[in-house]
């Protein structure tokens, strides 16, 4: 049996900011909306160290991070790999990158290894095939068009099935996502052959799948993954808050015990804090409620609860578009609230 105790909670603090709710129009904006809140406050003269970004789970600092990395802001990440450094969301690029460049020896190596079968000597030959431009269909001079995929035989079958997925996603008129899907449903045995834990790392997939869709250029896409972030990410093991000029992505685990200037609390979305498989029991939804309360409370200054709208969510199938409702229905005297879209 579960024992409450009563908390009478106060601050010696006086005045001050309220907190805010911040409703964004999608994934991106909210992710625009943090990147250009920490640039006004670095420009008000409060240290990026003493800024904090905190999120349920890993994943969702993805799209964040792309958007750090375009405007050159530099962070350290706590409670997960930074969205570029996951080895699986490498394979997926690696694919891309062969479509986008045949030439691409490196690319080439990491996903002819991931072939069951395949090794070292078998991916150089292919490579070298590859680079040859062992093209069989005259008159198509692009390397990018499905006739160069088809020009390579004597292959083993799985090798040909890999050339086959790669010519399937190759037609330029076929949108970045659409090819990023294509490719997972080829790489998805691939997927779970090669990491125990597939069931863990799957959502960092379906957010790249989702980021994706905002591109109409898979070069662009490909150039916006190509930033290298300011800093390699940490572990658990060492806690946040060196005196390093870089911002602090941290997950709210990460985070007990520790406090900054500036809180972001992100996803605050139904579905996704608290997030959806916690509905399954009373007791994973009050674990869910101490995070957002242990969030909160991260914050000395200034605080932003944030959420994106109409966010269709793979596993579920369903479109989230409720503020959490850890938030919804608070009194509109003790925030203020934000709403962030194209105007």
């Amino acid at each position: 049996m579960r024992h409450k105790y009563t908390k009478e909670l106060f601050t010696h603090r006086t005045g001050g900011d309220l907190p805010t709710i911040v409703v964004a129009e999608s994934e991106n904006f909210q992710s625009k909306f943090v990147v250009q809140k920490v640039l006004e406050l670095r420009e008000q003269g409060i240290p990026l160290n003493t800024i904090a970004v905190l999120f349920r789970s890993g994943y969702l600092s993805f799209d964040l991070e792309i958007e750090l990395n375009k405007a050159n802001v530099p962070f350290v990440k706590f409670g997960g790999f930074k969205f570029i450094e996951t080895a699986h969301i490498k394979d997926m690029v690696a694919y891309l990158r062969v479509l986008e460049n045949p030439r691409d020896a490196v690319a080439w190596n990491r996903i002819l290894l991931l072939v069951e079968g395949v090794g070292p000597r078998t991916a150089e030959k292919v490579i070298d095939d590859v680079l040859a431009r062992r093209v069989t269909t005259a008159g198509d001079s692009s390397r990018t068009l499905p006739a160069f995929w088809t020009g390579f035989a004597g292959y083993p079958d799985r090798v040909s099935d890999l050339f086959g997925a790669l010519k399937d996603a190759s037609p330029s008129h076929i949108a970045p996502a659409d090819k990023v899907q294509m490719l997972l449903n080829y790489y998805e045995p691939v997927f779970k052959r090669r990491y125990d834990d597939f069931n863990k790392r799957r959502k960092d997939l379906d957010m790249f799948q989702q980021i994706t869709e905002r591109y109409r250029s898979l070069g662009t896409l490909l150039t916006d993954l190509a930033l290298e972030p300011a800093t390699e990410s940490v572990t658990d093991i060492t806690p946040p808050g060196t005196d390093d000029e870089k911002l602090v992505l941290s997950t709210i685990h990460s985070a007990k015990g520790l406090e900054w200037h500036t809180v972001f609390v992100i996803y605050a979305l139904e579905g996704r804090f608290p997030a959806s498989r916690a509905a399954v029991s009373e007791e994973s939804m009050e674990e869910e409620r101490r995070l957002m309360y242990v969030a909160c409370t991260r914050a000395q200054q200034n605080l932003f609860i944030t959420y994106p709208i109409n966010i269709y969510d793979r596993e579920s199938g369903l479109v989230l578009s409720k503020p959490s409702r850890f938030i919804a229905g608070l009194p509109e005297n003790l925030l203020d609230t934000w709403v962030v879209d194209e105007e």
